[in-house]
């Protein structure tokens, strides 16, 4: 039998106690004291900061949003039906992120980053959280480079630049989210990432959508951040930030990235909602009184950074539903002011068959040349005005017979501008045909072609020019110096073909 030696016993003793360390970790709890429509009421999170993550029972989360004097107001990001009066809440000293990176083009998520497409899960690392402070002036430079839409009246009316904000508005079921959809179909090829952000959409329509993707080849730099109607309100309000800070990542990369909220209107309505629940004191139409910082530290984001953080850029197309075509009720003169021009949609030329339903005369980008290839900038110095005069000149001959020649010739000249600028959806068309197609009319060419035959002229004539000599020589040197070819290859390319056209 061995003998216990008490000094060895000492030494192992004495070693354990030197090794000894007690890591002191303090929580920060509260207790629920009420729930219900996706908030929660919790008392006793005295150290909670606004915009934190608090972990409830059943792993599920919230985010604070009111500190009050004596409990704080949080939102629930998940079902809320686990949730009960009693329950404990604890602070986790995060805030909200999402996961970002390449792994997440062409994928369908939630607004906390979760994938919904049913592909599996994102194999990613990297995050940045939901709200960021917008860069700096100093950080910025000027829009001077076109992101190309490949629709007619958008790329020579009210040209969008890479870093722009541009408001689409007008009234439900005019073409708005067709914009959207054809400007990131044109993006193929352009080295463009693009978000779609589907706020309040029924889920079978963004169901379409990605189909409508997939069968032009857009989901491949595509990412689709959706909250469906039937999501909790504070899912709608964290889907646009969501979508903005998986943009942000890329653009810090130096690449050029369209986000497209689709719409604000929805996303303001949902923040109310929520505002109201919180008891936050009503403003006009009972919206919060900081709706205007919602929607304005969202699309601040969007930019084009100087060419020493990389040169990358975000470009947004916030939608905005109207109603009866009102631009001057509250939401819309919010986002209004805060975009650098906007496209409004009216119903009555959407009815009378011009699509798309583009207002030349209220729609306006404050980016303006700065935004368009020289080529595209020369032929459509005068269309807008020539359309805007035609417009006025139909209103006011509509009652009268007896017009005199210069009058009846701006307004033939008229109708085939409308004509011509008129495109189908999903048809995005390359920038060097939409100048085959304006120059042709701003010269003449279509003045002795009969109205109805326009569409069928334009098309035919974009084929002309790429399978003929001449033709083709033409589009190359559009699409290499950006400028117009001489006057008379053009001409002479026009006139030949004219010659075969029945």
């Amino acid at each position: 039998m061995s003998k216990i030696n008490p000094a060895e016993i000492s030494s192992l003793i004495k070693e354990q106690i030197k090794k000894y360390s007690r890591e002191i970790k303090t929580e920060n709890v509260g207790t629920v004291i009420s729930v219900g429509d996706g908030i929660a009421l919790v008392h006793g999170l005295d150290e909670a900061m606004s915009g934190e993550l608090l972990a409830f029972p059943d792993n599920v989360y919230g985010m604070v949003l009111n500190l009050e004097k004596d409990h704080v107001g949080a939102i629930i990001l998940d079902e809320s039906t686990s949730i009960k009066e009693g329950d404990t809440v604890k602070t986790t000293g995060r805030i909200l992120e999402v996961p970002v990176g390449e792994a997440m083009l062409g994928r369908a998520v939630n607004p906390l980053g979760q994938p919904i497409d049913g592909l599996g899960a994102i194999e990613t690392d990297k995050t940045r959280p939901l709200e960021h402070k917008a860069v700096g002036v100093i950080s910025r430079k000027s829009v001077d480079e076109p992101l190309q839409t490949g629709i007619k009246v958008l790329d020579a009316l009210v040209p969008i630049g890479r870093g722009q904000r541009e408001l689409i508005i007008g009234d439900r079921q005019t073409g708005k989210t067709a914009i959207v959809l054809d400007t990131i179909i044109n993006q193929k090829g352009k080295d463009v990432i693009c978000i779609y952000v589907a706020i309040g959409q029924k889920e079978s329509t963004v169901a379409s959508v990605v189909e409508t993707f997939k069968k032009h080849g857009a989901m491949d730099y595509t990412i689709i951040v959706s909250a469906s109607s039937s999501e909790p309100a504070p899912l709608l309000y964290l889907a646009p930030y969501a979508g903005v800070a998986i943009g942000e990542h890329f653009m810090f990369e130096g690449k050029s990235v369209l986000v497209c909220y689709d719409d604000l209107t929805k996303h303001a309505i949902s923040y109310r909602e929520l505002s109201l629940l919180l008891r936050r004191p009503p403003g006009r139409e009972a919206f919060p009184g900081d709706i205007f910082y919602l929607h304005s530290r969202l699309l601040e984001r969007a930019a084009k950074l100087n060419d020493d953080l990389g040169g990358g850029s975000i470009t947004a197309l916030p939608i905005i539903e109207t109603q009866a075509g009102d631009i001057s009720a509250y939401i819309p003169t919010n986002v209004i002011s805060i975009t650098d021009g906007q496209i409004f949609l009216q119903s009555d030329l959407f009815y009378t068959g011009v699509r798309p339903a583009i207002n030349a005369g209220l729609s306006v980008s404050r980016v303006g040349g700065a935004a368009q290839i020289k080529a595209i900038k020369r032929v459509s110095g005068t269309l807008r005005l020539d359309l805007a005069s035609y417009r006025e000149l139909e209103a006011f001959t509509q009652f009268g017979s007896d017009l005199d020649e210069s009058t009846k010739k701006k307004l033939e000249r008229g109708k085939r501008t409308v004509e011509i600028l008129k495109q189908g959806l999903h048809k995005p068309l390359p920038v060097e045909l939409q100048v085959v197609s304006i120059y042709a009319l701003i010269n003449g060419h279509l003045d002795k072609i009969d109205v109805s035959e326009i569409k069928r002229f334009e098309t035919e004539l974009h084929r002309y020019f790429q399978h003929d000599d001449k033709g083709k020589a033409c589009l190359e040197v559009l699409k290499k110096d950006k400028d117009l070819p001489d006057k008379e290859d053009l001409d002479a390319v026009i006139a030949s073909f004219k010659d075969t056209f029945v």
